[in-house]
């Protein structure tokens, strides 16, 4: 298969979110080929899942930190988004469900994130994402893992989100999500509006007891364009690229 490689480099986020919709629009309607899609945050942005409410964050506080807001066109919870690297995968369904998909996207990362920390998997389990969204600590959306979310030693690693584009029989998938670099997402703790500081420390414990960063895993600081390349090498053994080019951005 052949697989459109774009590296559109550190972007904001509403020229980020649009350019990710407008690639699973291309791909539905069978403009450019499947696409993956490599790219960072300036400034840092706060994103929401497509139905959560902008009641969930504090809009002054991301003001006065010099942090964007932006929605997602996938679901999902809050995320704020600093040094990270984010990918995007832009493909046709073929019939293939949800965690099908997750799947073989997990071990396109895994594969490649290993060669930089080889304890690095995926979860298996599933958590009861119904009961646990009706709980004030489960806004921000590294507050657990879902099936097939990449991970080292139980710690979340990436947290995605997907969404289906449908024109007549054809059905695309686009599947994007956060690889953390740095602990720099914790942050969004300070930015969440809560109930209380209960709350809120409940929410920073979550974040320390259940997530971690690449840097972090391997020991030694990880670079966007280290991480960069690891992903590209990842996904080029799990989808036997025949051809690979990369369609250079425009500052």
């Amino acid at each position: 298969m052949t697989l459109n490689f774009i590296d559109t480099g550190l972007r904001t986020g509403s020229y980020n979110m649009d350019y990710d919709v407008s690639l699973a629009e291309r791909v539905l309607r069978d403009e450019i080929p499947p696409t993956l899609r490599l790219y960072g945050w300036k400034p840092w942005a706060v994103s929401l899942g497509y139905h959560q409410s902008i009641e969930d964050i504090d809009e002054k506080k991301c003001e006065e930190l010099g942090c964007d807001i932006v929605r997602r066109p996938t679901g999902g919870r809050a995320i704020l988004h600093a040094n990270e690297l984010t990918y995007s995968m832009t493909l046709p369904a073929e019939r293939k469900g949800i965690t099908e998909i997750y799947s073989e996207i997990s071990r396109a990362l895994v594969a490649g994130l290993q060669t930089i920390c080889p304890e690095i998997s995926y979860e298996t389990s599933q958590p009861n994402f119904r009961s646990l969204y009706k709980r004030q600590e489960s806004i921000p959306c590294f507050s657990s893992s879902a099936r097939y979310e990449v991970q080292v030693d139980g710690k979340k690693l990436v947290g995605s989100a997907q969404r289906r584009y449908t024109l007549h029989d054809r059905d695309v998938v686009l599947q994007h999500g956060s690889i953390l670099l740095g602990t720099e997402h914790r942050l969004l703790t300070e930015l969440l509006r809560v109930p209380n500081d209960d709350v809120r420390r409940h929410i920073a414990e979550d974040f320390s007891s259940k997530t971690i960063d690449l840097s972090s895993a391997a020991g030694r600081t990880v670079s966007y364009e280290e991480a960069a390349e690891a992903v590209l090498s990842g996904f080029r053994q799990e989808y036997d690229i025949a051809s690979l080019y990369q369609e250079k951005e425009q500052s």
